[in-house]
């Protein structure tokens, strides 16, 4: 995987929304956060733009997106926020002009789409936090996403006695992102490869059936049996129905790995969580996951 230059006080970084609506009000802890950082924000043009939920129709936040891409003098793209919308204009992006001149692309959530797309071309990218989430978020986790940034290595542990946890080391590249759009993307030209990979995987506001389904659906493509470890950050804010389900979500998840033979790390600070941690996926790292405590260390 090839590395986006890392940034450096005075470069210039481009906030877009690729999915839902913000408004540059929503936007003003996250302008203020990269001037901080001796940053340089660049507003997209479909910030406060609307289009029903949308920032902008399909063709305003596609074209939006391209002109950052092309931009060089650009050096990272962060995404406002998340929702619904980025896979119905990744296939308008043209990625030529990126190939030859990378940028950090950054985000969560809905980004995954751009995560999982950028990855077959062969390109790391930032699963961290968004300017929308800014107001929860830890220090913790907008430190990490700075590390990212300007190419400290965000190493991470964390104290953990989850009995689900596989312990275990495993070596490979991180890859993954958001669990419902790392599915809706299986078949697609950007579903992700697993194979010999550390997979990463977070949800929120699922029902606990449409974890199974998702997951399920994640092992019949082959995209469990192939990788080497896996991460599994926040399952936030999961239903039930009337007559449950009769497992947590992270039961699910181990259920679908049952026959898998790698160590898996639960409850990892990163996701729709307060102490959303930066990963660099794409990385090569090392998981290490023992009796009471689970960590990351990049290559």
């Amino acid at each position: 995987m090839i590395t986006p230059p890392y940034l450096v006080q005075g470069d210039k970084v481009a906030i877009v929304a690729t999915a839902r609506k913000i408004s540059k009000r929503e936007l003003e802890e996250g302008i203020a956060l990269l001037k901080s950082w001796g940053l340089v924000p660049v507003l997209g043009s479909t910030i406060g733009l609307e289009d029903n939920q949308y920032a902008g129709t399909d063709f305003q936040r596609a074209q939006d997106f391209q002109q950052m891409l092309d931009n060089t003098e650009i050096k990272a793209i962060w995404c406002a926020r998340g929702g619904y919308g980025t896979v119905r204009i990744v296939d308008d992006l043209d990625f030529y002009k990126f190939v030859k001149y990378p940028k950090w692309i950054v985000g969560y959530s809905d980004v995954t789409v751009l995560h999982s797309h950028i990855h077959k071309i062969g390109f790391k990218t930032i699963h961290a936090t968004m300017p929308v989430s800014l107001d929860d978020n830890t220090a913790f986790a907008k430190a990490s996403l700075k590390q990212s940034l300007f190419g400290e290595q965000p190493n991470f542990d964390y104290n953990t006695t989850n009995k689900l946890n596989r312990l275990g080391t495993a070596k490979g590249t991180l890859v993954g992102g958001n669990l419902s759009i790392l599915y809706s993307l299986c078949g697609s030209s950007s579903d992700l490869d697993t194979t010999d990979k550390i997979l990463f995987i977070e949800d929120l506001d699922e029902y606990l059936y449409h974890i199974d389904r998702m997951i399920v659906n994640l092992k019949r493509n082959g995209m469990l049996d192939h990788c080497v470890g896996m991460v599994v950050g926040g399952m936030t804010k999961m239903h039930d129905n009337r007559i449950p389900f009769g497992k947590t979500a992270q039961e699910i998840v181990l259920d679908a790995i049952k026959e898998c033979d790698f160590p898996v790390a639960f409850d990892f600070p990163a996701g729709h969580v307060d102490n959303n941690n930066a990963l660099k996926l794409g990385s090569e790292i090392t998981l290490e996951v023992t009796a009471n405590k689970a960590s990351i260390r990049y290559e």
